[in-house]
């Protein structure tokens, strides 16, 4: 049972519980940095990623290395062409004596990574879209919950477009943040290749278990928070959507279609997560920024005019930050 004097208490725990986490994460992802803060206020916010990089880049080692350190148990699911919503949601079978029983698929887990996930068509990749909601899944009328906590890691290739299926905005609406992975430095890429192609194995601890993160989870919802910040956060999320009343100019200008109010709920708890990890109680506006572009940028879809000026995404978020 987990037990603190007060909430200040646990505040300072898990912040505590998180430089330990980057510190063991560290010792095999190198120069992501960023990206391992990203995903972790994800985690702690109990929401969902989108991993987008080129191959290479340790998508798959950081999720690996993640679910090792928080003790949960993890699978990985390789989405291809042919992959059925059966192979992740599982499928009814006829045991011995000729009764029907449901077969879990890899969906039953704490932890899933939908490696590629736009190279399987949206049949499929809708098989996630009840269980990143609800925490559930539904098969023969029945419905089957989820072991807590649930967080899904899809990673996705931006290059080789052929033979992919861009994910459907419901589905990628259903991600907290869409996290960008970039090449690492020289000085991290020397590192890198000098710890890959040793025999040196690495040995990592086990920092946070299921019941920590659920306990952290309600902390952090329960984090007070002006009404300032609030209002902030809805206004930048209102702003993306472009012919409304309060929308930017450069959304009326580049933007095709803007975020939703999901946006501006993420906004508010990835703040909270943010402003608890850096040790101070109550978030305000710079927390917020502090998580925008995750969290936009795959809500809102740029227009023809944007692509011919060539103004990407994160230029369109800069701009109304």
């Amino acid at each position: 049972m987990i037990k603190y004097t007060d909430d200040v208490e646990a505040v300072k725990a898990l912040k505590s519980k998180y430089e330990e986490l980057t510190n063991e994460i560290g010792k095999k992802v190198f120069g992501q940095a960023q990206v391992v803060r990203e995903v972790l206020i994800s985690i702690f916010s109990n929401g969902h990623c989108l991993l987008v990089g080129v191959p290479g880049l340790a998508k798959t080692l950081l999720v690996n290395t993640i679910a090792e350190t928080l003790g949960l148990n993890y699978k990985r699911i390789q989405f291809t062409p042919d992959l059925m919503p059966s192979d992740i949601i599982g499928t009814e079978i006829l045991d011995a004596d000729r009764h029907f029983k449901f077969n879990k698929g890899p969906i039953f887990a704490n932890i899933i990574l939908a490696d590629e996930i736009n190279r399987t068509p949206p049949k499929t990749q809708a098989a996630l879209l009840e269980a990143m909601q609800e925490k559930s899944v539904t098969t023969a009328g029945t419905v089957y919950k989820l072991e807590q906590p649930f967080f899904v890691l899809a990673t996705q290739n931006p290059i080789e477009q052929e033979g992919t299926y861009p994910l459907p905005e419901a589905q990628l609406d259903r991600f907290m943040f869409n996290i960008w992975l970039d090449y690492p430095s020289i000085e991290n890429e020397i590192i890198i290749v000098e710890n890959t192609t040793s025999d040196m194995q690495v040995k990592l601890n086990k920092i946070l278990d299921g019941e920590e993160i659920i306990f952290f989870q309600n902390l952090i919802r329960k984090t007070p928070i002006n009404r300032n910040v609030i209002e902030y956060a809805v206004n930048l999320a209102a702003k993306t959507r472009p012919n409304t009343e309060n929308a930017h100019e450069w959304a009326n200008k580049y933007l095709s279609w803007g975020a939703g109010p999901r946006a501006s709920q993420y906004l508010i708890v990835g703040a909270k997560t943010n402003a608890i990890l850096n040790g101070k109680f109550s978030p305000d506006i710079e927390d917020v920024k502090a998580v925008a572009y995750p969290i936009l940028r795959h809500r809102i879809v740029k227009n023809y005019k944007a692509e011919a000026e060539q103004i990407s995404v994160d230029d369109i978020i800069k701009k109304l930050l």
